[in-house]
């Protein structure tokens, strides 16, 4: 923050409204938490916001406009809804071990999973296997173990997608059924929450932004993950409206604490 106040030649003295849209912020504790460590840094007449950062991400394609849904499918995925008058409703987003399954994560970790049960026989065997032997630079599958307990974190596993993409794309049959079943469970995802909120109507026909954001939903060659995730979402409700924001998440952000504000000042004078 301090970093982007330099570049616009301003500094904290000068801000009246912060939001801070921060991953894993899903309950009031969290919110409270964040707002006594931020209090102390800036002037006592700024206002303060904390969202979960799906809401920065649907803030950035609707240019601050709290309405619609936007799915994120990065390491972990999740998808947010907001509708006109400010109900919200949320699905995933709970982390790779409670079922995030159509993330980068959830690809990766079931691609290492089938190369796996192929070497043990429990399972078809598929090029997978020597497709990220070699990503790895291992030798063996059985030295894929050491590789993901040596370091579990969520985004070295996630990194591993443009491999599974890749053989995939190559026709390899269960690269492309975890493809498909990931975009089946980001699909669900959506669903689940445009249902909750009637934002497709009470015939699910009406008109809805769905903003989408993250690295498994950019394009690829041959196999569009995106592409197929928003099929399957349109034939449930034909009024879904894909956006790719042209801002990042950290735009949106800005934009609702600028939101937060003109309302402040339209409320203190009585408009």
């Amino acid at each position: 923050m301090t970093q982007a106040l330099a570049m616009a030649n301003t500094d904290r003295s000068a801000v009246r409204a912060v939001c801070l849209a921060v991953s894993g912020v899903n309950h009031p504790s969290d919110q409270q938490r964040m707002l006594e460590w931020i209090r102390d840094l800036f002037p006592g007449n700024a206002k303060f916001y904390v969202e979960n950062d799906s809401v920065a991400a649907l803030a950035s394609g609707t240019m601050g406009k709290l309405h619609g849904c936007v799915l994120i499918a990065g390491t972990g995925s999740i998808a947010y809804g907001v509708t006109e008058d400010g109900k919200v409703a949320r699905a995933a987003g709970a982390g790779p071990v409670l079922g995030d399954w159509g993330s980068g994560y959830g690809i990766a970790a079931q691609a290492l999973t089938a190369v796996i049960k192929a070497y043990d026989g429990r399972g078809p065997q598929t090029s997978l296997t020597q497709d990220i032997l070699k990503k790895l630079e291992l030798s063996s599958p059985d030295e894929i173990i050491g590789w993901t307990y040596t370091d579990p974190s969520w985004a070295r596993i996630a990194a591993l997608v443009p491999v599974v993409v890749s053989s995939a794309e190559d026709g390899d049959e269960v690269a492309n059924k975890i493809l498909h079943d990931s975009v089946q469970e980001l699909a669900d995802t959506v669903i689940a929450v445009v249902r909750r909120l009637r934002l497709c109507g009470e015939d699910e026909k009406d008109k809805f932004p769905l903003v989408l954001v993250g690295g498994v939903l950019e394009g690829n060659k041959k196999w569009d993950i995106c592409g197929e995730v928003i099929k399957c979402i349109s034939k449930v409700f034909p009024g879904t409206n894909p956006i790719w924001p042209e801002v990042e998440p950290a735009i949106g952000a800005a934009l609702l604490a600028w939101s937060h504000h003109r309302k402040g000042l339209k409320l203190e004078n009585g408009s």
